[in-house]
This record gives structure tokens, sequence and C-alpha cells, in this order.
């Protein structure tokens, strides 16, 4: 296995890689960017920190920084899921398709996130062994502040046009049925709309279609089993709703770079699947 966490500072943007791996990633910056994750195309400006889940994929079509931070960990070292208790960052930071993946941050909670990357940089470089719980300590630290800023940039945009606000509760309706249902029809048919007229309430809202959230919603899932569970990938395809397993094996890939087999491999199964064995 790969180093477990790691923090990684770029001052020059030709140095900045893009990313595809089985690793959580915070990335900090200041400065200028547009960037694409997942064939989504996002731009955003000044002090900010964005969330990459294991094999999502982010390339960077222009990027002007003044400092960029990379902290990258595994499962293996710091389970969100189980940890979810401690920090609130599950479908707030990661795994939430319908969130903008970055988090936009005022000067003073920026410096302080720059000095706990900091901190966890010294404590890798260090030549003698260091305590994990203190490197753990100040990931929780990020993730914990990073929560609570999203969660008031989420409070501060609730209001919105009363047109579009009656589809507010789709993320919702996808929880419920996403197993089950997967045609844009269904959930028209729950707002008594029409499929075109929904689709376009859906994108103003959320700034995606409602086949793209399906879609990711359907993967997100995909991925929790794998992660979480012990089921096998033949289990997972049945529970999906998918024909047979080759045919959820070639959907996984095509909208996750990497097959099923090889993200269980690669991501672990989590200490929340360990536990539940017990």
């Amino acid at each position: 296995m790969k180093q477990l966490i790691k923090v990684t500072q770029f001052t020059k943007e030709e140095e900045v890689p893009s990313l595809h791996s089985p690793f959580y990633y915070a990335i900090l910056f200041e400065g200028e960017a547009t960037f694409t994750l997942d064939f989504h195309t996002y731009t955003c400006s000044g002090k900010n920190i964005l969330f990459l889940s294991p094999y999502q994929i982010l390339k960077w079509n222009t990027l002007h920084i003044e400092e960029m931070y990379y902290l990258q960990f595994h499962g293996d070292f710091y389970c969100i899921e189980y940890h979810k208790e401690e920090v609130a960052c599950n479908g707030i930071l990661f795994n939430a398709p319908f969130e903008i993946p970055f988090v936009v941050l005022q000067d003073k909670v920026y410096d302080e996130l720059v000095q706990y990357c900091s901190k966890i940089s010294l404590l890798d470089q260090a030549e003698t062994s260091y305590d994990i719980s203190l490197v753990k300590t100040y990931l929780q630290l990020i993730l914990a502040l990073s929560s609570k800023e999203k969660q008031i940039s989420n409070a501060s945009q609730k209001v919105k046009m009363t047109a579009i606000g009656e589809v507010a509760n789709f993320k919702e309706l996808l929880e419920e049925y996403i197993v089950h249902y997967k045609s844009v029809s269904f959930y028209a048919d729950k707002y008594n709309l029409s499929t075109d007229v929904f689709s376009k309430k859906v994108k103003k809202y959320f700034g995606k279609t409602p086949t793209q959230l399906i879609q990711e919603r359907l993967v997100l899932e995909a991925k929790k089993q794998l992660h979480l569970t012990h089921k096998s990938i033949k289990e997972v395809a049945s529970e999906l709703g998918f024909s047979d397993e080759f045919y959820f094996s070639r959907y996984f890939k095509k909208e996750v770079g990497v097959s099923p087999k090889v993200f269980r491999e690669q991501v672990g199964i989590s200490i929340v699947a360990k536990k539940s064995m017990e």
C-alpha cells in the first residue's frame, strides 16, 4: 500500500498533477482555477479547498496559483464513515453529487488550514517516528473546519427562486428510489411535471441534469457497497438492479475509470464493514 497520508505543496502551475487515484484529497489553494471533475467543469477564485473521493477524475484546465497543497489520505488511515460522529463530512465534502465540490474560505480559516497542512507535512518529513493520533487530529480539524464553512455557505444559498424551488427535495427522492427507479420520467411524475420542464428546473437549481445526478448517485451507491460491505460484486450488481455483474462492471468502469474489482482492491473494505462482521 502507498503512503497512507501525505501533503504536497506546489507553487508552480506546471507542477500540479491531474488526479485519478484510490485516495481521498483535500486540495487547498489560493488563486484562480478552472477544472473538470468527473466531466463537470467548475471555476473558482480566491482562497478555496476542493474535495475528491477515491477515483474521481480531476483535470486542471486553467490554473493560476499563489500556493497549493494536496492533502491525500487513504481510507485505511482515516475512514470518514467510521468517524462520522466526530466529523460530519461524508455527503457534505465527499460523496456529494448535489454539492459544488469546493468551499470558498475566509482568510482566517484558510490560514488556519494552511497551518494544519504544514504541520502534517513537517511530521511526515521528520526522520523519527511520529504520533499517528496527532496527525489524525490535524486531519480531523481540517475536515471539521471545512464542513462548518460548507454548511454556512449552503445556508446562505438556501433562498432560491420559487419557480424552481419545488425540485429542491430531488436529492431525498433519489436517496429513496435510486435502487429501483433510474428513469427521469419516474421522478418528473412525482412533481406532476413533464420530463422536459422537470429537467430544466433541476438543471437550473442543481447545475446538473437529472440524468447526470441519477448516474452519479448510482455510481456513489455502487462505491458505498464495494467499500462499506463484504458483498460480492455479483450481489452489489443485483441489488442495484443490473441484469448481471458483467454489465455492472462495464458500467462502473465507464463511469469511474476502473473496474469494481480494482476499486475494491485499491480503496479497500472499510473498517465499518469489518466491525459489522464482529
